[in-house]
């Protein structure tokens, strides 16, 4: 089975085994009709009982844990579902775990780099890729004007950079 990563275990909250979420998804609201999540590395199945928002943090009651000595073991731990039940997608919209380590290629089949992070700026993310030799990054804005195109199958990109991007 595959899954997606739609969060990240921040925090517990209170000491009847809630945790803070910092939500990796763009609809926040998801978390509102998940009934089962897994968690960690080892894909614990959970249920979830009850969800509350705050600050754009997600708190989560799971059925399975009633203290928070049961969920503290979870901190930094990511959130998943699996591929069946994850959301779909706009076309030209992908998942952040999916364009994560992608191979990044200009136009003329130079390699660039690795996708290392993406910033969320509001406007449109910003790719940051890491050259993997000379200890550089570069940071591509994820626009039409600078992504040719994206094959999450073969995890490649390729962009077009204006003169300077890429030094």
């Amino acid at each position: 089975m595959d899954y997606t990563i739609v969060g990240k275990v921040i925090n517990t909250h209170g000491i009847q085994g809630e945790v803070k979420v910092f939500p990796i998804t763009s609809d926040l609201e998801r978390f509102s009709y998940l009934e089962k999540a897994y968690i960690g590395e080892k894909k614990l199945p959970v249920f979830l009982q009850r969800v509350r928002y705050h600050k754009g943090i997600v708190i989560i009651k799971f059925r399975e844990f009633d203290d928070i000595n049961q969920v503290i073991r979870f901190l930094n731990d990511f959130i998943y579902v699996d591929d069946e039940h994850r959301i779909e997608l706009p076309e030209n919209h992908y998942f952040i775990h999916d364009l994560m380590d992608c191979d990044v290629f200009d136009i003329s089949g130079n390699k660039i780099g690795i996708i290392k992070d993406i910033l969320q700026t509001g406007g449109n993310d910003v790719y940051v890729i890491d050259d993997g030799s000379n200890g550089k990054e570069y940071l591509i804005p994820a626009v039409k004007r600078f992504i040719r195109e994206i094959d999450i199958s073969d995890k490649m990109i390729i962009i077009d950079p204006i003169e300077g991007m890429i030094e």
